[in-house]
């Protein structure tokens, strides 16, 4: 499904409306390009109390403008909901060049000019995210249906 998301549109927002809309439950974001007004995100931080040693830091949020220079992920099913959920990482660079990667925020990344991205539903397979006792940290957990 080729998807444009308009200014003002936050990105993960946009993407699972065209998935709802689509009536899609099991996807990959297989590219996404465009501008944001800002960025948020999450990256992974030495933890010490945190079973693997690492966790996700508070987010951190760049002003823009910022160029999208490549987004991807899965769209799956929440186990403990069954709401449709988006787990996006993506590069970026900011207005002076620098570059920034990491886990997208909900809710916290609008698009500037535009977002072009393609979503590749996925059938024969229903993708999950479940609780992993081993990392204890959500995980994506796909399934043969």
């Amino acid at each position: 499904v080729p998807v444009s998301l308009l200014p003002g549109t936050d990105v993960m927002e946009g993407l699972k409306k065209v998935c709802n809309e689509n009536g899609i439950r099991s996807a990959i974001v297989q590219s996404a390009i465009g501008s944001l007004r800002k960025l948020t995100i999450q990256i992974l931080v030495p933890d010490e109390k945190a079973k693997l040693g690492v966790s996700y830091n508070d987010p951190v949020t760049v002003q823009g403008p910022i160029e999208v220079l490549s987004i991807q992920g899965v769209i799956f099913e929440a186990e403990e909901t069954g709401d449709l959920a988006l787990h996006l990482h993506g590069v970026f660079g900011d207005k002076e060049g620098k570059m920034h990667g990491g886990h997208l925020v909900p809710g916290e990344n609008p698009v500037l000019a535009t977002l072009d991205a393609v979503i590749a539903e996925i059938s024969g397979v229903r993708f999950m995210r479940r609780y992993d006792e081993e990392t204890a940290l959500l995980m994506f957990s796909p399934e043969m249906s």
